[in-house]
């Protein structure tokens, strides 16, 4: 990515938590009790899991080239914020920026504990979306997904979210799970999760005709993020198996063709979002 002239953003902190974390069940644990909820599941059920599995912890190691990691990420929420300040305003809307924080380990957020084994995710309650820099070594070295774009998609997901909290997607969301069987309300959360692979990829679109941030490769980067995270693939590499009821969050086919379909198009308009909720399940 070419970010060279991309400007830091104001709404980045970084947490003097330094909590531990889970890292003695290896790539297993950190599928079934972090990754397959990536991309916004529920904290508390997850902390649950977390804390039941105490035995494993140990002290983080030191993150790699931590002071540059923390100027990407920075820029990469700075380009969110330019990019969907200017497509709320093209829409007659506008728009609030989110806050990130960066931590290490443990941290507490208004929707209650967060933690590394979480991998990133977005709080609603105070508009925040929380990393750990550590899982972006597990993004490229335990799922497969190398890349500074594929770092980049994580966070413009979880924007995604925050977009979603905006707009009234999630409240949409969470009032019909409430009212659904298991099946339907993970259904309805598959909808909101390819919503947002399908945001990230309207904002790669606009980030790279506005400011030309994407180099040789950027895209594919991405797209293999986008596969390696998907319900299918997850549960495959942590029980063996697929179970297609228990998805929440789409298969690798699913958030591919979602998150290609937004960087294609760039189509921010209410009918492009309201078709994940107006489509027959079958058709996503």
């Amino acid at each position: 990515m070419r970010l060279g002239k991309i400007r830091r953003s104001d709404n980045v902190s970084q947490s003097k938590g330094r909590g531990p974390m889970i890292a003695g069940g290896g790539l297993g644990t950190i599928v079934l009790i972090g990754l397959v909820f990536l991309m916004g599941g529920d904290l508390g059920d997850v902390f649950n899991v977390v804390m039941q599995n105490q035995a494993n912890v140990q002290p983080q190691a030191p993150v790699e080239n931590e002071d540059e990691q923390v100027e990407f990420v920075s820029k990469v929420l700075a380009l969110t914020e330019d990019v969907w300040a200017k497509q709320f305003q093209q829409n007659g809307m506008s728009y609030e920026d989110a806050s990130l924080e960066i931590f290490r380990g443990l941290t507490q957020t208004a929707c209650g504990h967060g933690q590394a084994a979480m991998g990133p995710f977005y709080c609603p309650a105070d508009e925040t979306v929380y990393i750990d820099l550590t899982f972006y070594d597990t993004l490229r070295t335990q799922l497969g997904a190398p890349g500074d774009f594929a770092q980049a998609y994580v966070i413009a997901h979880e924007v995604g979210h925050h977009i979603q909290n905006q707009l009234g997607y999630s409240d949409r969301v969470h009032r019909a799970r409430q009212m659904e069987s298991e099946q339907e309300a993970n259904r309805m959360s598959v909808r909101l999760e390819l919503q947002a692979d399908y945001l990230a990829g309207v904002w790669a679109h606009h980030a790279e005709t506005d400011f030309q941030i994407l180099e040789q490769g950027d895209v594919e980067e991405g797209l293999t993020a986008a596969q390696q995270i998907g319900d299918d693939m997850l549960q495959k590499k942590s029980q063996g198996h697929i179970v297609p009821e228990n998805f929440t969050h789409g298969t690798s086919a699913q958030r591919v063709r979602w998150f290609r379909a937004g960087l294609e198009s760039g189509d921010f308009s209410q009918s492009a979002l309201d078709r994940f909720f107006d489509l027959d399940y079958s058709q996503l």
